[in-house]
């Protein structure tokens, strides 16, 4: 894997102060086409699918890698914000060796690369050269706060390796996927509609590269962590997983919005839109066709960088809340392992001074009160200065408790309640350092997105190479995640066995008192 140290202060910068996004990163690439079968063809390297023949690539690792097969039809045209297709099959040999474009998404961001492409419906599969038995099956869904990302990102060799058939999906984002305005008469969650067409093809093509298409398991961080909790919750993923992995995550506070979140969105979208064309001098006034007529770019100006689209709640597509579902029992019942990171935060408050000065003394109680208004004075009690390093490591210490690990705890209680669930709490406090070894006021330690780097090969220089003690860890931790993968379970105990959660670090595993740790009784109680 190659790591660039020499990368910009702003690029960091940007790419850690996305604040709860799922902080998918995106590469732009060709959508792979058809061609016709070519002569000498590697062993193994031809899989035949339910729409005609593929070619990937075999590596010196004993891989095979297959990129860019389409898993339903192009939205475009006619299909543009319409539910996802069957593909059209193809005759011949069909190239996957390279990956189909990512979804239309904004620019604004150094860790994605601008992509106007609609036609982007395409999966890649990383699968072990020998086909010995049903290898377990993980679908990977890519982060990004459903605004960014692309599968294709983040190299699966890691899991591959351990015995796992690994898919990873593109799916429609932001605009192209979430909106919602009533003209279009769409689910408003297209991108999660995406995704359940992505399994169904597993389903029906997992056996021919190895894998078990009994045994799928749906794994997702931030963004597509929240896209794992929403098919919990929809009754239109049933059957189609059969385990699930939740990181940075807690469906207990999102993965979801209502009907009027979704419809204001749409009506300030379309304001803008209409303000774009009148600089145009057209007209916006009857809000689909102006919809269906306007380029993805225009589109997206629109619609803004900074969203969080979410499916909308109280549809066929997700009847409840994803928080309502695992509540009632009403979800998707399959065992569940879900986690989150020490000290979440601790990226996005690192990644501001990073453009500026780390953040002064006296600006602790004054960011305190601006988020808590008049509950301050308890959490500066709870929270003080005095126990801290400094303002900034105080104020991310505050944040990962109150909106990642109280709401985490939370979801693992829910879940436990109805079907098996495993805890864990990525706790290493030396994690690799961003890429150019920026000098940076208190420790990143397990940041939101660190672990990914452990769990695969991140295709962006974001992070600098594991040491040799990192990749230790990270080989007990693709282990895990394989395993449960394969039978659903972990070497810890079930979150049932008294709360149980396991800190993962490079040292001994072992039991954390996450609730006490992270101060879940005072949140619970603050009002």
């Amino acid at each position: 894997m190659r790591h660039t140290r020499n990368v910009s202060k702003g690029f960091v910068a940007a790419a850690l102060t996305m604040g709860t996004l799922g902080m998918g990163l995106v590469i732009g690439v060709g959508s792979a086409t058809p061609t016709r079968a070519a002569t000498g063809s590697a062993a193994g390297t031809v899989v035949g699918t339910t729409g005609g023949a593929v070619r990937g690539t075999a590596d010196s690792d004993g891989l095979r890698s297959f990129q860019g097969i389409p898993y339903a039809a192009p939205p475009v045209g006619g299909l543009r914000w319409a539910s996802p297709q069957p593909a059209a099959a193809w005759t011949g040999v069909r190239e996957a060796t390279a990956p189909g474009s990512p979804c239309a998404q904004p620019e604004g961001l150094p860790i994605g690369v601008p992509s106007e492409a609609e036609d982007c419906l395409y999966l890649n599969v990383t699968t072990p050269a020998q086909q010995t038995g049903k290898r377990p099956v993980i679908v990977w869904i890519h982060g990004g706060s459903l605004m960014f990302g692309s599968g294709d990102l983040y190299g699966p060799a890691r899991l591959a390796a351990e015995g796992a058939v690994v898919v990873s999906v593109n799916y429609r984002l932001g605009v192209m996927g979430f909106l919602s305005d009533p003209a279009l008469k769409t689910s408003g969650g297209l991108g999660l509609e995406d995704q359940q067409a992505a399994l169904r093809w597993v389903r029906a093509n997992a056996g021919a590269f190895g894998g078990d298409p009994g045994n799928v398991t749906i794994m997702g961080e931030s963004g597509g962590g929240y896209s794992v909790c929403g098919h919990l919750a929809s009754p239109k993923s049933a059957g189609l997983f059969d385990r699930a992995i939740v990181q940075s995550a807690p469906c207990a506070t999102g993965g979801s919005r209502t009907r009027e979140e979704a419809e204001g969105e749409a009506r300030a979208t379309l304001a803008k839109l209409k303000e774009l064309k009148s600089q145009e001098g057209k007209d916006c006034n009857d809000a689909e066709s102006c919809l269906r007529g306007t380029d993805a770019a225009t589109l997206m100006k629109a619609y803004g960088t900074w969203n969080e689209p979410r499916p909308i709640a109280g549809t066929d597509l997700m009847p409840l809340a994803p928080a309502e579902a695992l509540r009632t029992g009403r979800f998707n019942r399959v065992p569940v392992l879900i986690g989150v990171n020490h000290d979440e935060e601790r990226g996005r408050i690192l990644g501001q001074e990073l453009t500026g000065d780390p953040m002064p003394s006296e600006a602790y109680e004054r960011e305190i009160r601006k988020e808590f208004g008049t509950r301050a004075d308890a959490v500066l009690a709870r929270y003080p200065l005095s126990r801290f390093s400094s303002a900034g490591e105080a104020l991310a210490t505050v944040l990962t408790d109150r909106t990642w690990s109280v709401p985490t705890l939370d979801t693992a209680r829910l879940l436990s309640r109805w079907t098996p669930t495993r805890m864990y709490e990525f706790s290493e406090r030396e994690t690799p350092s961003w890429a150019g070894d920026p000098k940076l006021s208190f420790e990143l330690r397990a940041s939101h997105m660190s672990e990914l780097s452990y769990l695969f090969d991140l295709k962006l220089p974001l992070f600098e190479k594991l040491t040799e003690k990192q990749e230790r860890l990270s080989k007990r931790m693709t282990d895990t995640w394989v395993d449960f993968a394969e039978s659903g379970k972990t070497e810890w105990p079930s979150f049932r066995s008294g709360g149980y959660v396991q800190s993962l670090t490079s040292g001994p595993w072992k039991r954390t008192e996450f609730a006490k740790d992270h101060s879940h009784a005072f949140w619970k109680n603050l009002r």
